[in-house]
This record gives C-alpha cells, structure tokens and sequence, in this order.
C-alpha cells in the first residue's frame, strides 16, 4: 500500500494506520523517541481551501436556486453568514494543521493527520527514491515550500505541505542522507550535497524549440478555422465556443504552459542523482535517483533535426515520467545521458532498418522510421519519420521479453520484439524479420539476466562529502 499524504479530515489515506505492511516484524523500535514537529502556519490558509471549494461547488449546482436564497435573505443576514462560513472555514484550517504532525525516527518518516479520524503514515526511509522541493507561486511569494516523497512501490507522492524554505531544503537534505544509510547525527550535519551544473536551458532556447513544434502548429490552424465553420453553419456563438476551447487548450499546454513550466531549466549532479530545477511562477526542484532510471528516450521532431536540438525524457520505476532535458543540441544532451546511464556510449550505438521486402506491405510508407540498435549495455528502437523518437533500455533493466507476429506480418516474414521494463514501459523493435527475431528473442534474455547479476544495486550514492554551509 502507498503510504498516506499529510493531509486533513476527508483526504484519502493510502498507508496502513497500523504501520507500513512492508516493515520487518523483526526490527525493534527506534532507538530514540521521535521528536513531532508541525507544519508552518500558513498551512491552515491553504487547508481552508477544501470546504470553500466545496461550498462554491454547492452553489453553482444550485444555480437560480441559491440565488433566491441570497435574495430572500436580509443585509444583516448576508454579512452574518458570510462571517459565519469565513469562521467555519478558518477553522477547519486551523484545526486540521493542529492535528497533522510529523516525526523522523532512526528507520521511518511518520506522517499523523486528520481531524476526525486519526491516520498515520509511515514511510521507510530506505524506502525513498526521491525527495523534491516545489515551490508554487504563492508560496514563494510567503517563503514557504511543499516536500513531496517518492517511495518504491507507490504511484502518488506524499507530501509536506508547507515547510519554511529552509526547513523544507534542510529536512530533505537529512532524509536523502538517512536514506543513503548515514547515522542520524551525521545525517543532521551533513547539510544540502554540493552540485555541479552540467546543462542550463536559455529562454530563447525554449521559445525557439516551441515555435518549431509542428504539433503546435497543426492544432493551431484548425483551432482558427474550426469554431468559424461551426458559426457559420450553427450561427450560434456557443457553438463556436465549445469547438475551440479544447484547441486552444491544447495549444496552451504545448506553447505558454510548457514555457512556464520548463523556464529556466537546470540540470545539476550531485551524491544524490541529478538535480532538476525549473518553472517561471512554480518552482520545481527534482531529483532524479541513481540507478532507477528504466528507459531514456531522445525525441527528434522533423524541424528541430535541422538544427540538431534534441529532447530527452525519462522513465523512471514507481514514478511518473520525467523531462530530463527540454531542449538541447546533440552533443549536450548526450554528455547529460551519460550521467543516467554511466558506460553507455550512444555515439557507438549502430542502428539497422526494417528489410524493405515484407516490411513496406505491413506499415506502408513509415516502415522506415523503423530501426534497431544493440550494444553490450543497452537495447536501443527507433521510430517516428516526422517526429523520430529513440527508446534505450539497459539491458539489467528488462523485465521480460516478448515477440508477436500477426497473421499479415507471418505472411510477409517479419515479427515485433518486445521489451518490458519496470516502469510499466515496453519499448518495441518493429517488422524484423523472422528469424533475426527469433534470436533476438533468446539472446536479449540471456543478455538482460547477466545484466541484472553484475549491475549495482538501486541504492542512494554514500560517497557523500560535506556540503557548503549556504544550503542550495
């Protein structure tokens, strides 16, 4: 089960009140008593936005109803209520931060919440994959920060929210060392790991790769021409509305909203992974954990080729996928790969094609984005002729490997090889013929069990030198 987040009354609980199902019935109880600490004040502000959401809710699904009810009411009665919801409000706050607390003890992160009905989260320490710092707008403005915790095995990150800034960078800095197996004390002490940038993404680099999207471009044109065909055949202004706000929604999210998401984007490394630091009005800061990377994919749309730009993304196991890069040349991007997966040179990796007989029958004109790439490291597919994407999985990283071959592509001899990863990512070399398939098939097997025996375990970096006393 996923450990519980630090939350309120009415906030669903994922971890089991009794203690993490996953403990070892075995071990003792910490050594030293927990010491409970609360969140920062402006906790109850944020709190109180849950019975506002639902009241607003409540209201609009009225409609003309509350509305009569508004009108039915005196002057004395409306400032009344309005004093009493604000009060109600306020605290339930106030009271759901004075009931949520949280504890380190020498093996677990305890997490007590709810008003009503008492949960406890905890979340082992040598459990924690990654410990990130966001900073939305708002709470930048306060100087505050939310912490949230990726554990194995969860899909949703818990979180701390809120903690002073420098709480929040110091906690994380003792939780990563705690999970890298350091003692309590020195973990304390230890302070925020150095870094060392490797890869910083301009403004103008962004709004370059953005206005060389065709994607953007092609959701762009018919989102003008749409909502004028549907007026005009409809005349109704409505109408028209509807048809263009899912458009232009679309192209919010791939122009403005990425810009404001991936502004400023730094790429650092430390003992810790590597570092990810971007947004223009959220800041995010995210770690990137050595050794659970399951899947590195370089895209390539056709315009960014030109120019020899690159995106690269992640997949990473019990998490959800992560840019790694946004945007940059070639050779950057490359040099930042080579942190995530140490020994792997890309520049060696040889890709072949599918066979044009048989191949061009199956999936007519794009069979030649189709290709495949083998290396002692990794196993490498290509796909894409407009937008090339390439899928490089470590071979310790596969889980099970798979071939298909349907009836069309039995009868022109080729075959799909397939391979899963701990990620819930499978990554496909396509229309190979059949008997180099069927090789493939055995040898990636073989390949991916001595793979697994000689990797190093997934295990925070220990070699961890004091960090400077400015914490990042």
């Amino acid at each position: 089960m996923s450990p519980a987040p630090a939350g309120g009354a009415g906030e669903p609980a994922t971890g089991d009140p009794t203690g993490d199902p996953t403990a070892d019935p075995t071990a003792g109880p910490a050594s030293a008593p927990a010491v409970e600490r609360r969140l920062h004040p402006f906790t109850p502000l944020r709190r109180a936005w849950v019975p506002i959401a639902a009241t607003v809710g409540v209201i609009a699904q009225q409609g003309d109803q509350a509305g009569r009810w508004v009108a039915d009411l005196s002057a004395l009665l409306r400032v009344a209520a309005v004093a009493g919801l604000i009060m109600v409000f306020g605290a339930y706050g106030f009271l759901s931060w004075w009931f949520t607390h949280y504890a380190i003890t020498d093996t677990e992160l305890r997490i007590r919440s709810g008003l009503f009905f008492r949960r406890t989260a905890h979340i082992r320490l040598d459990r924690l994959q990654a410990v990130d710092v966001t900073r939305p707008l708002l709470a930048r403005l306060t100087g505050v920060a939310s912490l949230r915790l990726d554990v194995i095995g969860t899909e949703e990150k818990d979180q701390l929210s809120f903690l002073g800034e420098k709480e929040a960078v110091a906690l994380r800095a003792e939780l990563l060392a705690r999970a890298a197996g350091f003692a309590p004390e020195e973990a304390v002490s230890l302070g925020e790991a150095p870094e060392h940038e490797l890869l910083r993404v301009t403004p103008r680099e962004l709004v370059v790769s953005l206005l060389l999207n065709l994607g953007v471009w092609a959701l762009l044109v018919p989102g003008l021409t749409v909502p004028v065909v549907v007026w005009w055949l409809s005349s109704s202004p409505w109408a028209a509305l509807v048809a263009v706000l899912p458009m232009l929604g679309a192209v919010w999210a791939g122009t403005a909203g990425r810009f404001l998401t991936e502004h400023d984007w730094r790429v650092a490394e430390s003992p810790d992974g590597l570092r990810l630091d971007h947004g223009l009005l959220d800041r995010a800061h995210e770690t990137v954990p050595p050794g659970r990377v399951q899947n590195v994919r370089i895209v390539e749309p056709l315009l960014w080729r030109r120019r020899g730009l690159v995106r690269v993304e992640l997949k990473v196991a019990g998490s959800n996928n992560t840019v790694l890069v946004p945007v940059a040349t070639r050779a950057a991007a490359t040099a930042v790969i080579a942190r995530v997966l140490p020994g792997v040179d890309l520049a060696a990796l040889t890709f072949s094609g599918s066979p044009r007989t048989g191949s061009r029958w199956v999936v007519p004109v794009w069979w030649k984005g189709y290709a495949l790439a083998l290396s002692p490291e990794v196993f490498a597919a290509r796909h894409g002729r407009l937008c090339r994407r390439t899928d490089i999985v470590p071979h310790a990283k596969v889980q099970s490997v798979r071939l298909t071959q349907g009836p069309w592509e039995r009868a022109r001899g080729v075959a799909d090889v397939h391979v899963d990863t701990g990620a819930n990512c499978t990554v496909t070399a396509r229309l190979r013929p059949e008997p180099e398939a069927a090789a493939l098939l055995h040898a990636q097997a073989a390949r991916s069990r001595t793979s697994r025996a000689s990797a190093r375990p997934d295990r925070w970096m220990t070699a961890r030198p004091p960090a400077p006393e400015a914490g990042a």
